[in-house]
């Protein structure tokens, strides 16, 4: 019903106290003025101006009106000052959730790029597998998620139709062994020949990779070991305990001296996203993150394939 320019002309009308100085301060007409005035009592049902002559005098109603615009106007003006900052990246704030083997290579490469670049925009993460960041950004619970999915498995079961997708990279997927495994010499390994190996596990969804390409290479892996901790998983191999999948990311990030990685044959891989929402997009903030993981991401798929 109250309008902030409707509020402009009763706090201008109390300060000069006529309709005609009113309008000279703000920069109307002395009928947009008059007009002004009479719309706002239209949609409040009451008076707020009493006339008198040349001169005007605000009634009991306009008085509280101009009383409280100060305050209102102020607010007004502090929330337009920050927008303003906000978009032009000298506020702001990103809620980025990335998976956990992205948390030590891509993300703190961005983090850094974004907080180098605009000092005054600040960014917070937590850790989430793709089905929880995906859930979080779809309930406005953070702004970026860093998701992947794998060759033949989708990136979750939700419809990704209201989300803008970013790819980032394809991170290879290599096997590890422990060094005196007999395959630990050959170039590259056919699942095939690991089907009489204990295998380590990692994440729910790398599982659910492991098995799709067991079943593709004929046998079901006897599953011994079941972590998401991929340093647990690299030392578990060392040990020699059990053979494991290993993407790039991971290699990179906790690298293991006793332990022998390889290609697999057929290759497997899996992408690398950055998903947000197509309104988030034009947050200048969120472009900038994005556009820094992007940049980070490029960084890491010029590095060499890990041994």
């Amino acid at each position: 019903m109250i309008d902030a320019a409707g509020l402009r002309v009763i706090r201008a009308i109390a300060d000069e106290g006529s309709f005609t100085a009113a309008a000279s301060a703000l920069g109307y007409s002395q009928p947009a003025i008059s007009q002004m005035v009479r719309r706002l009592e239209e949609r409040l049902g009451t008076p707020l101006v009493e006339r008198m002559g040349r001169n005007v005098r605000l009634t009991e109603a306009g008085e509280v009106l101009a009383r409280h615009a100060g305050a209102v106007l102020g607010a007004i003006s502090a929330a337009e000052s920050e927008v303003a900052a906000i978009a032009g990246l000298q506020a702001g704030r990103v809620r980025l959730m990335a998976f956990p083997s992205s948390s030590s290579t891509l993300v703190p490469k961005a983090l850094a790029l974004v907080k180098k670049r605009f000092p005054q925009v600040h960014v917070t993460f937590a850790e989430g597998e793709p089905p929880q960041s995906l859930a979080a950004l779809r309930a406005g619970e953070c702004d970026v998620a860093v998701a992947f999915t794998y060759d033949g498995l989708q990136i979750s079961t939700d419809n990704l139709d209201d989300f803008k997708v970013r790819e980032l990279l394809l991170d290879h997927v290599r096997v590890a062994l422990p060094l005196d495994h007999p395959m630990a010499k050959q170039d590259s390994v056919n699942l095939a020949e690991l089907s009489s190996d204990p295998w380590i596990a990692g994440c729910p969804r790398c599982r659910g990779h492991l098995l799709s390409l067991a079943d593709q290479a004929g046998f079901r892996p006897d599953v011994a070991f079941e972590t998401e901790d991929y340093v647990a998983v690299l030392g578990l191999v060392a040990e020699g305990l059990g053979v494991s999948l290993v993407p790039d990311l991971i290699l990179r990030s906790a690298p293991n001296a006793r332990v022998k990685v390889l290609p697999i044959d057929p290759p497997s891989h899996r992408t690398v996203y950055a998903v947000t929402t197509p309104d988030l997009t034009r947050v200048p903030a969120v472009a900038a993150t994005i556009e820094a993981l992007v940049e980070a991401a490029s960084d890491a798929s010029c590095v060499g394939a890990p041994h």
